[in-house]
Parts: structure tokens; sequence; C-alpha cells
């Protein structure tokens, strides 16, 4: 099959040509994740900074102390390679996506390499605005849930029933951060983290320098939340994972309606339907409770079939004009 101005022969490539094409865009592919997993090293402090501050934020809200803990040696490091990797990806992906495009690319036909071509940034952007919809709605509201919940159903169990008229024996200052400069044996609280501080003397025996040493502070409830570092990591990354692939439906709908699964017209009189399975799915798919979790996927789900609906329509029109303008 030939069509006007494109002959197929002329890009065809043996099988050893194809394999040395495809070993030289995998080599550029892992050159450029190699790059940003460097860059990310050297910014990792950051990185884990802000994969972690939704949580932080939230506990300081609900005062509680700002920390996570592990309870497996291996936990840190593990963890610190996992969003290493994860950012680096994101950050490399345009590039690999690129290659990969490159080297698809050359077995298309102009009309097919258009379509792909016009639809790739759509869904590299759809799919980083489901990670930023994580991240700056989703988490939050999450993870403010579960510690709001946790509290209400934590009732105090052990009240206080002994309370004595007497002078107290120390005052510890209350400061909304550090001292400037503290000293060895100095003790505060921290009411901007939640915790008793103690300066204990430095390891290298100079009298000005100084280890700040902190106590975390729990409610004075039954439970107190013990939150590891590696199961909020694997919870964030499932969230943006289900999230990022779950925003690509519109292009999803484009494509059955464009191979000829279904119509348009199906697609508008089946909503209540399309909505109801995507409750269940959404009860199924998104991770965390299946409260806040499942309706911050549903909502922007069904928006998201609004605009696919759009976008199906839009392609509609512009494939009538140009049989029209063919013919």
């Amino acid at each position: 099959m030939k069509t006007e101005g494109f002959d197929p022969d002329s890009f065809r490539m043996t099988v050893g040509e194809h394999l040395e094409e495809l070993r030289g865009r995998l080599v550029l592919s892992l050159m450029g994740l190699s790059v940003a997993v460097l860059a990310c090293l050297l910014f990792s402090e950051r990185v884990m900074v802000f994969f972690c501050a939704p949580l932080n934020r939230a506990l300081i809200k609900n005062g509680l102390p700002p920390q996570m803990h592990y309870t497996d040696l291996t936990d840190p490091f593990m963890t610190y390679l996992k969003i290493t990797m994860i950012a680096a990806g994101s950050i490399a992906g345009p590039w690999i996506i690129y290659q990969i495009w490159l080297f698809v690319a050359a077995g298309l036909y102009p009309q097919e390499r258009k379509m792909v071509t016009k639809y790739i940034p759509l869904s590299v952007g759809l799919f980083i605005t489901g990670i930023v919809f994580v991240y700056v709605l989703v988490l939050p509201i999450s993870i403010n849930f579960f510690i709001k919940f946790s509290a209400a159903l934590n009732p105090n169990v052990y009240p206080t029933s002994s309370k004595f008229d007497m002078p107290m024996p120390m005052h510890v200052p209350v400061l909304k951060g550090d001292p400037k400069e503290p000293h060895a044996g100095d003790v505060w609280l921290d009411i901007e983290q939640f915790r008793l501080k103690v300066a204990f003397p430095a390891a290298d025996g100079n009298p000005q320098h100084v280890t700040i040493r902190g106590i975390p502070f729990g409610p004075d409830t039954m439970m107190t939340p013990l939150i590891t570092i590696g199961d909020y990591i694997s919870l964030v990354i499932t969230f943006m994972l289900t999230f990022g692939i779950a925003f690509q439906l519109p292009l999803v709908m484009l494509a059955v309606v464009s191979i000829g699964i279904v119509d348009i017209t199906f697609l508008k009189t089946q909503r209540k339907m399309v909505f109801f399975g995507m409750t269940i799915a959404s009860a199924f798919l998104a991770p965390g409770d299946i409260v806040t979790s499942m309706l911050a996927l549903l909502v922007p789900m069904v928006i998201l079939y609004e605009f696919g609906l759009i976008l199906v329509k839009m392609s509609a029109k512009k494939k009538a004009a140009a049989e029209a303008a063919a013919g």
C-alpha cells in the first residue's frame, strides 16, 4: 500500500538495522536517565523533603511532631534509592518517550505519525496533571482525613486522676523554633515541631559546638501514629501512578471511537452506566481509604469523561471536514 508522496519501501530496514537503531535509542535513553539520576543525587535532600512535605505539614497542623520512623535497617537507604529513581524517571521521561517515538515513527505512515505526534503532548500533560493533582490536593486531604478520623475515635483511657498544688521545680522555655546560640545542657520546648529539645556537647569536644536532640510528643490518648518512611513513600508512589494513568481517560475514549469499538452516541447515552462503573473502579483502584481517595479519583474521572466527549466530537468534526474536502 502506498500513499501519495510516501514510499514505504524507502523506509524499510533489515532486522539487523532495526536492532542497531533500537540499541542506539536505548543507549541515548539510558544516558538521559543517568544524567537525571546524578542531578537527583546532588539534590537528594530537597527531593526527599519534597516527597515528605504533605505529611509533615499535616502532622504539624494536627499538633503532632513532623517525624517519620523506620523499622528495618535498610528502609532509609532503599527509600532514598526509590525516590531518586522515581524523580529521575519523571525528569528524563519526556526524553525517553522522544527516543521511543523516533524508533517507532520509522514504521508508521505519515497520517499515523501525525496522529501520534498530535496527542503525545496531551498524554504527557494529562499524566503530569494527575501527579500534580495528587500532590497538591489528594495527599493533603487524605492525610488530614486519616489523622483527624483516628483522633476522633481515639479516647483518652489514661486520664490524670491526681493533681497537686505545689510549685513547679523547673520551667522549660517555650520557643517557636531553636535558640540562636544554644549551649550544652540547654533545654527548651519547640512548639513548631512539638518536641522537647536538648543541646548535647558536640563530638569534636569544642564547647562552642552542640548537637541538638529532640524528644517527639504524641497525643494524650490511647493510640499515637507511628508512620514509617517506607510505607508513606509507597503510598505516595501508588497515588501518583494511579492518578497519572487514570487521567489518560480522554485519550482512551478517543482511541476506542477512532478504532470503531464504540461511537460518540453510545458514550453520551450510557453516561449513567459509565459513571456507575467509574464508582466501582475507583473504589478498587484508589489507594488508601474507600472514602477520600475514591472520591478524589472519581470526581476528576467524571470531568475527564466529559472532556473526552468534547475531544471525540472535535476529532469527528475535523475528520468529516477532511473527507468532505477530499471528496
